[in-house]
This record gives C-alpha cells, sequence and structure tokens, in this order.
C-alpha cells in the first residue's frame, strides 16, 4: 500500500524530493484561482452565486444566514452534541487566554522609555472548510482567539451543504461564538470575497483558515496582490508519524488514516527505527481501511503517502525536521528527550495515548496550522496572530541629552542632516 525508503539509501536530491509536496509544476491551480480572483473582484455577489451553483450544486438567493435561521439550525442538534462543542469551545478558550500579555516598559537610557501595546485587528475573516467534510471545531480554532484578542468585526465564510444551509453543529459554534451571520460562500472565491468585498461580504484586513489546494493558493495569491495578510498557508493536511518498537501498530495506522480521510490531496508519512514496525503498520491499515466510511478518499491520499525506515530516533529527527510536518506525532517512550529535537512541526503529539485528532477537537492547542513545510518559518494560529503589536516611545529632556549626541553621530554618518537637525532643534 505504502513506498517504504531506507533512510540510509537516501541522497540529498531524494530527501528534497519526498519532503516537497502539493507543487503546482504547470501552474494549472495558480490559473484557475487567478481566474476566479478575478471574476469575483468583477463581478461581485453574481459571481458567488454562479461558483455557488458551479461547484455547490446550489442556488442562493441570498449569500448569507442570520441570526435567526442559525439559531433554528442549532437547535436541531443533540444535548449530547452541544455539550461536546461547548468543552471543546472551553478548552480552547482555557488554552488561548493566556496568551495575550501586557509587557513592561523599558528604560533604555535614562529618560528615554520604550514598550509595546496590543491592539487587535478590527476586522477579521475566518474560512471554515466544507467540501468532503464541515468542520466546525475549525469555527472555534478561529473564533476563539479572534474574540479574545478583542476583533471588532469577525466574517465567518463557510460553503452552503445542498439544501443552501448550514449544519447544526457550524450554527451553534456560531452561537457559543456570539457572531449572529454566516456568509455561504466556499473556496477561492471565499478568500476573494474577504479581500475585495462584495455588495454582501465586507472587506477584511486578514484572512484566516485552512483549506484544499485551490484555497491555500487563493491566500498567497491575495497576499502578494492587496494589503489584505494571511494567518499562513494552511492546507491540505498532513502528519508525521515517528515510531520505534515500543509503538502500538494499531494506534500507528488510526493515526496515519485519521490524516488521510481529510481528502485526497493529504499526506501521512510514517518514519519508523525498523521495517518490522512498518510492516506491522501495513497490515493494519489494510484492516482499519475496510470499516472506513471514508475509504475512498483515504485510499487516494495514502497513494501520496510512504514509510522511511530510519536506523535510529536521531534518523528520525533528522528526516522529520527536513519534512517540517503540521502534525507530528511521536509514538515511542521516549519522547521527552526528543521535544529539544524538534525544530520544524506545527503542533507535536507526545507518546502512545495522544492522538493527532484530540488537538484537531478539543485538548485546547489550535488545529490551524502551516502546512507544506512552512512549519519551517511560520507558526500556528493563536491569539498574537489576531492582533497587531505597536511600539510606543517617550522621551524626557534628560533623555533628550542622553540619546541626542548619538542620534546626531548616526545621522550624519548616514548622510541624513535633516534626521540630524530633528535632535539638534530640540537640543537647542
Amino acid at each position: 500500500m505504502l513506498k517504504t525508503y531506507l533512510y540510509k539509501d537516501l541522497n540529498k536530491e531524494k530527501i528534497q524530493e519526498l519532503v516537497s509536496r502539493n507543487t503546482d509544476p504547470n501552474h494549472a491551480i495558480q490559473d484557475t484561482v487567478l481566474n476566479i480572483i478575478e471574476e469575483v473582484k468583477k463581478h461581485g455577489d453574481a459571481a458567488l452565486k454562479s461558483y455557488a451553483k458551479q461547484f455547490d450544486k446550489v442556488e442562493l438567493e441570498e449569500l448569507y444566514l442570520g441570526q435567526d435561521e442559525i439559531d433554528a439550525l442549532a437547535m436541531g442538534i443533540s444535548r449530547d452534541q452541544m455539550r461536546a462543542l461547548e468543552i471543546a469551545f472551553q478548552n480552547i478558550h482555557k488554552f488561548h487566554q493566556t496568551q495575550l500579555k501586557r509587557e513592561r516598559t523599558v528604560e533604555t537610557m535614562p529618560g528615554v522609555k520604550c514598550w509595546r501595546e496590543v491592539r487587535p485587528i478590527e476586522k477579521v475573516g475566518l474560512y471554515i472548510p466544507g467540501g468532503s467534510a464541515v468542520l466546525p471545531s475549525t469555527l472555534l480554532m478561529l473564533g476563539v482567539p479572534a474574540r479574545i484578542a478583542g476583533c471588532k468585526e469577525i466574517v465567518v465564510c463557510s460553503p452552503p451543504q445542498n439544501n443552501g444551509k448550514i449544519n447544526g453543529f457550524v450554527a451553534y459554534c456560531l452561537k457559543l461564538l456570539q457572531i449572529n451571520k454566516i456568509y455561504l460562500v466556499g473556496g477561492a472565491q471565499a478568500v476573494a470575497a474577504m479581500a475585495f468585498g462584495t455588495e454582501s461580504i465586507p472587506k477584511v484586513n486578514k484572512i484566516f483558515g485552512p483549506g484544499n489546494q485551490f484555497v491555500t493558493k487563493a491566500k498567497s495569491i491575495i497576499q502578494g496582490l492587496t494589503d489584505v495578510s494571511i494567518d499562513m498557508p494552511a492546507g491540505p493536511s498532513e502528519v508525521l508519524v515517528i515510531a520505534d518498537e515500543s509503538a502500538n501498530p494499531a494506534y500507528i495506522a488510526a493515526d496515519l488514516l485519521a490524516q488521510a480521510e481529510h481528502g485526497i490531496d493529504s499526506q501521512a508519512i510514517l518514519v519508523a527505527t525498523s521495517e518490522t514496525i512498518t510492516e506491522a503498520v501495513k497490515k493494519e491499515l489494510e484492516s482499519q481501511l475496510q470499516i472506513l466510511p471514508r475509504k475512498e478518499l483515504a485510499e487516494q491520499a495514502m497513494k501520496n503517502s510512504y514509510m522511511v525506515v530510519t536506523e535510529t530516533l536521531q534518523e528520525a529527527m533528522d528526516f522529520s525536521n527536513q519534512y517540517a510536518p503540521e502534525h507530528l506525532i511521536l509514538e515511542t517512550n521516549d519522547w521527552k528527550p526528543l521535544i529539544n529535537k524538534v525544530l520544524n512541526a506545527g503542533s507535536v503529539f507526545l507518546g502512545h495515548l495522544t492522538p493527532e485528532s484530540a488537538g484537531d477537537y478539543a485538548s485546547g492547542t489550535n488545529h490551524t496550522l502551516p502546512t507544506s513545510g512552512f512549519a519551517r518559518s511560520y507558526s500556528g494560529v493563536s491569539v498574537d496572530s489576531f492582533v497587531k503589536k505597536i511600539t510606543f516611545q517617550h522621551i524626557s529632556e534628560e533623555g533628550l541629552e542622553q540619546i541626542g549626541s548619538t542620534v546626531e553621530i548616526l545621522a550624519e554618518l548616514e548622510g541624513l542632516h535633516a534626521h540630524k537637525n530633528a535632535v539638534s532643534i530640540r537640543k537647542k
């Protein structure tokens, strides 16, 4: 099922080939996305309704649902389901609320005080995927830190279901977050709508959320075309599992399949310290696949996936850091010494009893994470993602005496005499 490579046989070029994913060599995805962006920019709501008919197979009269419809849909789920969403909400809130900290004022020289203050991004756009699976958990992961940050306007977009509505779970999350409107728009067109604004959908300052290759490409393009920023390239989803002889093959297979069922462009990688492990996992994969309702999707994703056999856990960590996974699972008794060796990863799951799905839903950490190797330079979503940090400084008379000559000399050596004069005129 999965091709297996021996790490000792891999040269630098082959490793680079293995860790590269979701490339667009012929620019087919980029060209499609550019066309969608241009259509939405030109035609606004009309383009969005046309794409809903084309991609979502629904004809929409209105591009949004309001408070009354959200309330009615939310009441359609069971009390147990409500309680599960409430617990997830509480855990995510508990973890994220510690991230909003006030920094102290620093006196860099006598009379020269500098500090930073936090301000929320005023208008944010949250994209909630809804293709092969609708993800209310993503709404919590984005909405909770946005609320903690204090964002004034939160615009939520998600593809309509075939009845032209959203499901009750997303509706209940909207109620928990006190958001009274959701826009029925998916894909690259949702990103374009939030970036440019349409007759119905407000323009935002920053766009958040995971998605398929088209959504991720749209976010990257928008960031280059407009003054709208993005959280990170997030999607398609991926996992890398590191396992040694202490690992349970059934657990490993379950973790790989949990990722694979996201969609056909997901990727699930196993790096194990022996072929005994990989062979046992292959048998478990065959067995567990048979009972999955999303078997066909998972099978397609597994075609993008592979196994690597290393001789040591250190080699496994070396490969993982080159891959830079969105999700990293350390299925070993010896996970504690490996923590400091993790250089590049979105979120890490430690030991045999910490499945990645716990982080996806309810442990409290955020599941909106960098993919496709961007964990080398991006962090996952946090409250910091929804705020700006503005620097302030105040200089007293004493401070001007202390720092003035330094500024004058530096301005003069750079040949910027007006800069020097701005200090000199005050000293006089």
